[in-house]
């Protein structure tokens, strides 16, 4: 099961990496595709943990999280406020500089995450999971329509 987790989270971050690489790409979609998959990964593996897992194996859910957040930003560009059901609100285009700090937060919590899973440290792994979780809602709370 933790193989499958950080392979899932592996491959989100290289489906978007791919997406991205294309002039073509659509950003809603690869955004809510990359959101729903991140949301999986950190439900997972806080599930797995709290049924006895050995954090260690989930360095690589912290590490895609990382990598995850570095490329939020870029799939915001203008002209994707509209379509697609996105619950992106205004306020990420009118304040991307705040939105860029919250996503590098979500990284700074996803380099502990991973740190604490190299360490085998189940008590500053499960902080971090908590800041991970954190930073999502944070940024939700501002730049996402409920």
């Amino acid at each position: 099961m933790n193989f499958r987790l950080a392979g899932l989270a592996a491959v989100a971050c290289c489906v978007t990496g791919v997406a991205i690489a294309r002039a073509d790409i659509d950003a809603i979609a690869v955004r809510k595709a990359g959101m729903s998959l991140q949301g999986s990964v950190v439900g997972a593996v806080d599930l797995a943990v709290k049924a006895g897992a050995e954090v260690k194996s989930f360095a690589g859910a912290g590490s895609a999280t990382a990598a995850w957040a570095k490329q939020i930003p870029s799939l915001f560009p203008a002209g994707t406020d509209k379509g697609e059901d996105t619950k992106a609100l205004p306020t990420i285009w009118s304040d991307s500089a705040g939105f860029s700090k919250a996503a590098a937060d979500l990284g700074t919590a996803a380099d502990k995450l991973t740190a604490a899973a190299k360490a085998n440290d189940k008590e500053a792994f499960e902080a971090a999971l908590k800041d991970v979780g954190g930073a999502c809602g944070a940024c939700h709370k501002t730049y996402r329509a409920k």
